[in-house]
């Protein structure tokens, strides 16, 4: 029986689907002002767009690139007290379908010097997510958490580096390895001087960001909403259960012993299981139909529906994150099944 810390995940985390206009349009329904919003056009190829409110709207970052920070008038023009508003560009609001993943952390941020290098920071300590902007890479970081951190992804704005992504389920924890989300490389080294998160701070070397503008999405594991964790898989299409306490609304699987796609499903495409319908946070393709990466959303977990060596190879290693659909009462109430 899978219980809860947080009474209504839909007011930290939530899924919008929308449908493209190519004008200029305002998406309501996310059920609260987001402070990251991650884009992903579905119908056809185009490149992810992901927008925060510390760097400001029309500030585009491209997850499935090594891209700079763009401004674009067309992009994500506002967050707003129910969702956010579009221009016309083809990566948020042309003429198709899109699926948007938006989390809540605490405007615009404050400054914080909790570590060597000073930072601005909007933190949610109830949802363990913090958005965090500063320059340099050679000291420490203050995240707001209250509480360690159990992902970070780290991206520079001014320079065409990687997103590096720590977790705390790569071999040797967030102080030995990482992954890169826009490739589909294994686990690596992620160079000299990397150090566990501590409560208040994280340590940021030339092997993890620029020299320059860089900016961090931080994530705390919170029971009954929450997990970053691992599994193994076994090459069937009966996969393994993977336990997260909570019935998930969106779930990322990355292969950390061997190559792979950075696969991503949610509980709105298509909205019951099996389900298949899946992005590539890697990759600007269209969403995908075709079952090889199927998985059931359960009650208290997600269960590997196929084959796919992507997200099940027979005694492959995986991380994931997840997050946990809205669960409606007082605190330590059982979810239930789709």
């Amino acid at each position: 029986m899978a219980y809860t810390t947080i009474n209504k995940s839909t007011v930290y985390f939530n899924n919008k689907i929308y449908t493209g206009n190519a004008g200029t349009q305002s998406i309501t329904g996310v059920g609260f002002q987001p402070d990251m919003t991650w884009i992903k056009r579905r119908g056809s190829a185009e490149d992810h767009a992901l927008f925060d409110a510390v760097r400001g709207a029309t500030k585009r970052i491209t997850p499935s690139r090594d891209y700079t920070e763009a401004t674009q008038t067309g992009s994500l023009t506002s967050f707003n007290s129910d969702g956010f508003s579009l221009g016309n560009g083809d990566s948020v609001n042309g003429s198709d379908n899109y699926a948007s993943w938006n989390w809540k952390a605490n405007g615009a941020g404050s400054a914080n010097t909790d570590g060597t290098i000073s930072s601005t920071v909007s933190a949610n300590t109830t949802s363990g997510f913090s958005v965090v902007s500063w320059n340099g890479n050679s000291g420490t970081v203050g995240h707001g958490l209250g509480a360690k951190p159990a992902m970070i992804i780290v991206k520079s704005r001014q320079t065409a580096n990687n997103w590096v992504v720590m977790h705390q389920g790569l071999t040797g924890g967030m102080d030995t390895n990482v992954v890169v989300l826009n490739d589909t490389g294994a686990e690596g080294g992620g160079g000299a001087g990397m150090a566990e998160p501590t409560s208040s701070v994280f340590t940021i070397t030339s092997g993890l960001a620029a020299n320059d503008n860089n900016i961090a999405y931080c994530f705390a594991e919170k029971q009954g909403y929450s997990k970053f964790g691992t599994y193994i898989g076994n090459g069937n299409n009966d996969g393994p259960f993977v336990y997260t306490g909570f019935k998930p609304s969106f779930v990322m699987t990355i292969r950390k012993d061997g190559a792979s796609g950075r696969g991503m499903l949610d509980n709105k495409r298509p909205g019951y299981n099996v389900t298949h319908q899946y992005l590539l946070a890697n990759d600007a393709q269209a969403e995908q139909n075709d079952g090889s990466w199927s998985m059931d959303l359960l009650s208290n977990g997600w269960k590997a529906r196929y084959n796919n060596g992507n997200f099940n190879a027979n005694g492959g290693t995986y991380i994931y994150v997840a997050f946990g659909q809205s669960i409606v009462g007082s605190n330590n109430i059982p979810a239930t099944a789709r």
